[in-house]
């Protein structure tokens, strides 16, 4: 009998019900899935049986070795890939896939955050489907106002429609987790597939500095967050032109005033 490790992060999915929840949750198409961390298989075997083509990476050798064992037909007959080795490696390298793909997960939460900015940012990857901490999950989802509204919610609600499907009690887990987790989906823009919505990589990349320079210190306003980048003045006069109030707090304002002000970043230096 395998057991979880800490070192991995491990929580095994027991709760039959919550699989099959999952698996109704996918995209109804033919393009391949990606599954990151698949433990002991239990939903990979969902997915095979749900006519998927999957390739599964998987960190922990004894967990390889396994699961080599117990999907020894589907590996051979081509239906799943099996990779042993570090996603967050491969992605440093380039792309997971050649081909478009949808990525579905149980993530540990220590690099659950990491494992979905790199999914948002793969031109590759047309949905995210993950089951991570419930806290990080509202992170990504939150709307402006929400207290969990951040730099992470803007950037996932401008590449795609990001909602919390429903939560997963800790009993559902072997070992249980301290925390309560979340099934979040993420769907990917069109624009940003068809790359209208940010032109290049290092767009992007000045749009998340940006973002975390406006949300350095939540407490402070927004104006004074953005100093750090921008001239006062300059920004005083662009807040004024888009209506934006000088004491307005980073979650107060809604995600098109955010695109507004970086697109004429030109005019705050």
């Amino acid at each position: 009998m395998i057991k979880a490790k800490k070192k991995f992060g491990q929580n095994f999915l027991k709760d039959e019900s919550i699989k099959k929840k999952i698996i109704q949750s996918m995209p109804k198409d033919d393009d391949l899935v990606i599954e990151i961390g698949p433990g002991l298989g239990d939903l990979t075997k969902e997915l095979l049986h749900a006519r998927k083509r999957v390739t599964a990476f998987e960190i922990d050798l004894e967990l390889c070795g396994y699961l080599q064992k117990s999907f020894n037909s589907e590996i051979k007959e081509k239906r799943l890939r099996l990779i042993c080795t570090d996603v967050l490696k491969v992605w440093e390298r380039g792309f997971l896939s050649e081909e478009k793909y949808h990525l579905v997960a149980n993530l540990p939460y220590y690099i659950a955050t990491n494992i979905i900015l790199r999914a948002l940012e793969d031109i590759k990857c047309r949905s995210i489907l993950v089951m991570i901490q419930k806290e990080v999950a509202e992170k990504f989802s939150a709307k402006s106002g929400d207290k969990s509204f951040s730099a992470l919610s803007i950037l996932a609600n401008s590449i795609s429609k990001t909602e919390i499907l429903f939560d997963v009690d800790k009993d559902s887990f072997d070992p249980p987790p301290k925390v309560v987790s979340s099934v979040l989906k993420i769907e990917k823009l069109k624009e940003f597939i068809d790359k209208e919505l940010f032109c290049d990589q290092k767009e992007l990349e000045d749009f998340k500095h940006f973002l975390r320079a406006a949300f350095g210190q939540p407490r402070k306003t927004l104006l004074k967050n953005l100093q750090t980048l921008f001239d006062k003045n300059a920004l005083l006069k662009q807040f004024e032109l888009f209506e934006i109030p000088s004491n307005a707090r980073p979650h107060q304002l809604e995600i098109s005033k955010y695109h507004l002000l970086f697109k004429n970043r030109d005019h705050l230096s």
